[in-house]
Formats: structure tokens, sequence, C-alpha cells
């Protein structure tokens, strides 16, 4: 995936838990009881675009953060 858009993905994912009011280690935690193995300095790699996202760990993000695809995905320019 393209560097760029791993990082507007994870600036979006950011903004979306900070706008949720959860933690990185909150996040990481939720993910965990939904079966992710993620810790809380993979969901950091991921809101600085560093870290790879799987298509199982967008839809539980998803669901968590109560956001639709187009916030997760949208691209700035």
């Amino acid at each position: 995936m393209d560097e760029k858009i791993e990082k507007h993905i994870g600036k979006n994912i950011r903004a979306l838990r900070e706008r949720s009011g959860l933690t990185q280690e909150t996040m990481a935690a939720k993910l965990q009881l939904r079966g992710c193995d993620i810790t809380r300095s993979a969901v950091a790699k991921i809101e600085v675009g560093q870290r790879h996202l799987y298509p199982d760990e967008i839809m539980h993000i998803k669901e968590i953060l109560g956001a639709e695809y187009d916030e997760i995905f949208y691209l700035s320019e």
C-alpha cells in the first residue's frame, strides 16, 4: 500500500479514536477482546502509518469507533 495513503488512514483512525474518547491502550484492549492480536504500540504504529491494517482489524475498528468506512478511508489533499 502507498505510504501516503497509510498515513492518511492512520490519521483518520486517530481522530476517530480521540473523538470517541478512547486511549490507544483501550482501543487495543477492545480489539483484543474481539480476537485481534494487537498491542497499544501496534495501534500507535497504525495511527502514524507504520503498520499495515488487516481487513478484520478495519471492520472491528469501524465498529468500536462507531464510524463509517468513508470516515476511515477519507483521503484529504
